[in-house]
């Protein structure tokens, strides 16, 4: 009987002849290619040298434009109001011409914030009433804590409070501006001692949904705006010499609409002060722009085919001896093949992945597009369980190749389970709910671990496999896969015997 090292020597010298190396190369190759041919293939268009795009106290992209009346604050401090109406537009497509009526988008916020300074990007905190979901405490970006629900009205107004104790940011609400109820806390660290405190009003725009293919859809976002009007407006802690400033923080009255329509900014009146924006603070994402790092990876559904089709000849090319009376195949030997193809996918994998991810991103920053930061982990998690689901595709490919014993039956079946899921979900041509379906319930479904896009809450967002959201987690993903890669090479080992004859 050969030992375990013995068969693995005897298999990869089998791997690799000629044909199937040059196929694996080819592969790498081809995520590559493709991968550098698109990011080298889009570029920034500016009226002369584009804008940075802000980032948030951590680094990451981030929106952060909004109407700002504000004043200074001092490290200990206050600012109430009384929030008594919240109004806005929102542009709907009809099938001839933009149609602009009344109306909030649901993440439509208007209140009150704590900012340090005016620059985009700037740490701060910010307590809101929201168009569609209750009042809101958020801070830095990233950060989410709802308070009540419902709207206001001028018989039902919201009282908004937002105290500063150095870096300790509180949120507060009341019905009646006696009993209040705490939101959340924020710190803030290293906030300096001069703030900006003030009345904020911001609207993202309205995302809608336009059908293609056998039920998918492209994603358009089009005009909102949206306006607050306040009162008993009491700031503490205030520099008593300085007074309100009208401002914005990003920029506004571009669009056609605030030009000939309705101004964004502040007006003060009677004792009221109203102010209009447009806008979002929160985090940036690929519905605004910003590239994640795996739209570098497009040519994986090329090298997954090359892949799939390497694996199950090499398990089926052992089975004509057993057409030329040769030695049968044995278990031992299957597991080795296993393992050799698992481990040249993987090498593939990595390589191509870790050349093409980085390379693939400094070409589009140096191009102009913003590219979404990872962290170290999130990055690392990207190429090497990428790598990783690659490997577990060519274990499952084998083991059918082995249990079915005709190539091009097993090529045909998991290629429709494998590479077909995971290619059509890539693009808006079938409903969402059919992809998340087939990346639940297939193979595919490994291939959640290249998402790096980070589904917010707060943000407006079309949540779907074509524009990268994968339905499950990647280590969930990861699991499916795998069961499926155990599962298939287990019953192919059980059909073969032990020892070779």
């Amino acid at each position: 009987m050969l030992k375990t090292h013995e068969h693995l020597r005897r298999e990869w010298t089998r791997f690799r002849r000629p044909g199937r190396l040059v196929a694996m190369v080819l592969a790498a190759l081809a995520v590559i290619a493709l991968g550098l041919v698109y990011a080298y293939g889009n570029h920034a268009s500016c009226d002369g040298p584009c804008p940075a795009d802000p980032t948030g106290p951590d680094g990451t992209l981030v929106n952060d434009q909004f109407s700002f009346m504000h004043r200074d604050l001092g490290r200990d401090g206050s600012i109430t109001v009384r929030l008594t109406s919240m109004t806005g537009t929102i542009t709907y497509p009809p099938p001839n011409h933009d149609t602009i009526v009344p109306g909030l988008v649901p993440w439509a916020k208007a209140g009150i914030i704590i900012k340090d300074g005016v620059r985009p990007g700037s740490a701060y905190a910010a307590l809101m009433l929201t168009g569609g979901h209750g009042v809101r405490m958020q801070y830095d970006y990233l950060h989410d804590v709802a308070g009540s629900g419902g709207g206001v009205s001028a018989r039902s107004p919201r009282w908004l409070r937002l105290t500063r104790a150095g870096d300790e940011i509180t949120g507060q609400e009341s019905a009646d501006g006696e009993r209040w109820v705490t939101v959340g806390k924020a710190t803030l660290p290293a906030l300096p001692a001069t703030v900006q405190v003030g009345l904020f009003a911001t609207s993202p725009g309205n995302l809608t949904l336009v059908p293609v293919g056998l039920g998918g859809a492209t994603e358009q976002v089009r005009f909102t705006q949206a306006g607050g009007t306040f009162d008993h407006v009491t700031v503490t802690g205030a520099d008593a010499a300085g007074g309100w400033k009208d401002e914005t923080v990003g920029e506004a009255n571009r669009t056609d609409w605030e030009k000939y329509y309705t101004r964004s900014g502040a007006v003060q009146k009677n004792g009221t002060i109203t102010v209009t924006g447009v806008g979002d603070i929160g985090p940036a994402g690929a519905e605004d722009g910003a590239r994640p790092v795996e739209r570098t990876i497009g040519g994986l559904a090329l090298a997954l085919l090359v892949v799939l089709v390497v694996a199950v000849r090499f398990a089926t090319t052992a089975y004509r001896r057993d057409l030329e009376d040769g030695p049968p195949v044995t278990r031992a030997e299957l597991a080795s093949k296993a393992v050799v193809v698992a481990a040249v996918t993987f090498v593939t994998g990595l390589v191509s992945l870790g050349v093409v991810i980085p390379v693939g991103a400094n070409v589009l920053k140096d191009n102009g597009i913003p590219v979404l930061e990872v962290s170290a982990f999130t990055g690392a998690r990207v190429v090497v369980g990428t790598a990783l689901a690659l490997a577990l595709c060519a274990v499952l490919a084998l083991a059918l190749g082995a249990l079915l014993r005709r190539a091009w039956i097993a090529i045909a079946v998991v290629v429709l389970t494998v590479a077909v899921p995971y290619a059509v979900t890539s693009f808006p041509l079938l409903a969402d709910t059919v992809s998340q379906w087939l990346l639940r319930l297939t193979p595919a479904a490994g291939f959640a671990t290249q998402q790096s896009l980070v589904a917010y809450p707060q943000v407006v967002a079309h949540h779907a496999p074509s524009t990268g959201y994968f339905p499950l987690p990647w280590w969930a993903g990861l699991a499916v896969l795998g069961a499926y890669a155990a599962v298939f090479l287990t019953l192919a080992l059980k059909r073969l015997p032990h020892r070779d004859e």
